[in-house]
């Protein structure tokens, strides 16, 4: 899937967003925005990963 999609429809998508990586809070998302380096950036911080593991986790969340 393309990330455009997800950016375009954020409010949609945000709560597979939480259901995914529980530990982001509403205001985690706020920030987020769609914003794909956002999100990457909120789970390293939330979750104490390297910025390659978010970025695996986001691309495998993506597309499936």
């Amino acid at each position: 899937m393309n990330w455009d999609i997800v950016e375009g429809n954020w409010e949609q998508w945000k709560g597979k967003a939480r259901e995914q990586w529980g530990k982001l809070t509403e205001d985690d998302m706020d920030v987020v925005q769609g914003k794909r380096e956002q999100l990457v950036g909120k789970i390293q911080e939330n979750y104490g990963k390297s910025k390659d593991e978010a970025e695996k986790e986001v691309d495998d969340w993506l597309n499936s």
